[in-house]
């Protein structure tokens, strides 16, 4: 109904909000409506008075969230489903709450620690098309020829124009089309299985999905979720659009009378150790607290490789800044001096 789906900080304001009233003896429609009047975000203000009065007038509150089409995700949805059915709903929000805040802390860290390299990146190409441009201008106000400082012909204001166009416009086009694929679950399955092909990007999405879907898995357990929903929605929890595609395999083979850790190992996508612990936990019949324990671990191990990415991905852009500058002087040594020094004694027969 409302179009854009809720930002992380909405949807962690709204999920704690509403755990905190429920948690305190609220009425479910009271909690909706204090929340909606609490909350700046206009989208979320209105998707939850409209939840409100489909309270109101006898709807649950899962098909009522649902009907605001895709403001609130599949796994609030999902889970307050579940909540719903087992009486749990304000300890499920509380979670989700969690759930939702870690992962706008992790998102604020690594776009804290890239943003100065990434500045200085953007500032060296602005200021390659501000030398292009004056170099220009200076060439024609004597009538000569322009330095070309990259090699490339570019100068005056159209050289310095298909230059941002030629930087700027992949860097653009990249994000737009990670936008675009990582807002469908379709775009999500063939995108995240390339994405884990990469070293650090992989074992850090890795660790965050297992860490997820431990956590979830925890949850719909401890509702009495039947295992095939439960498995469904924790992989789903995941985001990760690899562990999504695994979600039929995993079920099928779990449906047919496989061992958990079987279903689990035929996708590919948990490590042995991993296994091996569940192992263990399914056969003392507590699989579900052992990945409750395990969440935190694998956690705290995607934070890890998350800031050795960090730390890679900001050493790739600086290191792309130095290349990008030493071939800018040794363009401008060889074309403004050491080319008219050669042709002077070419002419001179020196």
């Amino acid at each position: 109904m409302f179009g854009s789906r809720l930002s992380l900080k909405s949807l962690a304001f709204a999920c704690r909000s509403l755990g905190t009233l429920l948690h305190s003896g609220v009425a479910i429609k009271d909690a909706f409506r204090l929340t909606a009047d609490k909350s700046v975000d206009p989208r979320l203000r209105r998707a939850l008075s409209e939840v409100v009065n489909a309270i109101s007038a006898g709807q649950d509150v899962a098909s009522a969230m649902r009907e605001q089409g895709e403001v609130f995700p599949d796994l609030v949805i999902d889970m307050v489903r579940v909540a719903e059915e087992s009486g749990s709903l304000p300890e499920i929000l509380v979670g989700l709450a969690e759930h939702y805040e870690n992962n706008l802390r992790l998102r604020r860290a690594f776009f804290t620690a890239i943003l100065w390299p990434a500045i200085q990146l953007v500032a060296a190409i602005l200021i390659v098309a501000l030398l292009i441009m004056v170099l220009g201008w200076i060439a024609e106000s004597r009538g000569g020829e322009p330095i070309d400082i990259l090699g490339l012909g570019l100068s005056g204001e159209k050289g310095a124009v298909i230059w941002l166009l030629c930087t700027f416009g992949p860097i653009l086009g990249l994000i737009v089309a990670y936008q675009i694929l990582s807002s469908t679950l379709a775009g999500k399955r063939f995108l995240d299985p390339l994405l884990m092909k990469i070293p650090l990007v992989g074992g850090c999405m890795r660790s965050f999905a297992i860490a997820r879907f431990s956590w979830a898995f925890y949850l719909t357990q401890q509702t009495g979720m039947p295992i095939e929903r439960s498995l469904d929605a924790s992989l789903r929890a995941t985001a990760n659009g690899a562990f999504i595609e695994a979600s039929r395999v995993i079920r099928d083979r779990v449906r047919s009378g496989e061992r958990l850790t079987d279903a689990l190992a035929a996708s590919g996508l948990f490590p042995e150790e991993f296994l091996h612990m569940v192992d263990v936990a399914e056969t003392s019949g507590t699989v579900p607290e052992a990945l409750h324990r395990l969440s935190p671990q694998f956690e705290e191990q995607a934070r890890r490789r998350l800031a050795a990415l960090t730390v890679a991905l900001g050493w790739l852009i600086w290191l792309m800044v130095a290349i990008f500058i030493i071939v800018l002087i040794f363009n401008v040594v060889i074309r403004a001096y050491i080319g008219p020094i050669y042709r002077t004694l070419e002419e001179t027969g020196a």
